[in-house]
């Protein structure tokens, strides 16, 4: 993969350390879909080592993708200070993303797992379905972020670790409260989250795609730092593991143990 130049159109804090960035990069725009992500690199020359950030919309006709982030170390609240009008370098798209074999999606994000939902209930949208169609139940710890840009393209449900918005616990609480029924779970969010989605998704016996999040050094492959386990042997190095950033992030749910 070869680097590429992104300029940043827009840059927004939405609530607690987490920025919506709009970045103007065609070439990235034009193959990306839900799932996939970004590896964006620093200007300090002492970070080697791309950030990789989760697509959270993609804007085909204008040549743009939306990135929104959690600012958790030196990389990431560098890019929060860029202005309108800098440029950043990134590889992209990257990874397997969604597919969107589902005509009655359930989709369910926990944290800086929940953008990435908003492109794959777009893509479901402009693939016919409705409001009535799509579920989408989201995850937060206390305060919400891209809540009505959700409620346009899905009905919406959501919880809360304090019970300050929806229904108090997680989103397997929400959806057990709501009786939500789907043919296909979707999920982003943290490993027990994501643990909790597949014992559900087993329970209800639907079929499920989970996005794993992990730590990465190269992005593209070639470092095997963000190996997860398989339930089945690779086919070239014959041990159960896979890299999440090109064989992922995202996975079958019984692909991967967790």
């Amino acid at each position: 993969m070869k680097k590429v130049t992104g300029e940043i159109i827009k840059q927004d804090f939405l609530v607690e350390d987490i920025y919506s960035m709009w970045l103007k990069c065609p070439s990235v725009s034009a193959e990306a879909h839900s799932g996939q992500f970004v590896s964006l690199y620093s200007k300090d020359s002492a970070r080697l080592l791309p950030r990789p950030i989760s697509i959270c919309e993609v804007d085909k006709k204008g040549g743009c993708i939306r990135l929104v982030y959690r600012t958790v170390g030196a990389g990431t609240k560098e890019f929060s200070s860029y202005k309108k009008g800098d440029t950043l370098e990134m590889i992209g798209p990257i990874g397997n993303g969604y597919d969107l074999d589902s005509s009655k999606p359930v989709l369910m994000g926990g944290g800086i797992g929940i953008p990435p939902m908003l492109q794959l209930a777009r893509e479901f949208s402009q693939k016919g379905l409705s409001k009535d169609d799509i579920t989408v139940i989201l995850g937060y710890r206390d305060s919400t972020f891209l809540l009505n840009e959700f409620k346009k393209l899905a009905t919406v449900f959501i919880s809360s670790d304090t019970g300050s918005v929806g229904t108090k616990g997680t989103v397997i609480d929400a959806a057990r409260e709501h009786g939500v029924n789907g043919d296909m779970i979707y999920s982003c969010g943290p490993k027990p989250m994501l643990r909790a989605v597949k014992a559900y998704a087993y329970e209800k016996d639907v079929d499920a795609q989970i996005s794993l999040e992990e730590r990465m050094a190269c992005g593209i492959g070639a470092c095997l730092a963000c190996v997860c386990k398989t339930t089945e042997k690779d086919e070239h190095s014959q041990v159960n593991n896979k890299r999440i950033c090109v064989d992922g992030p995202v996975f079958r749910v019984d692909e991967v143990e967790l």
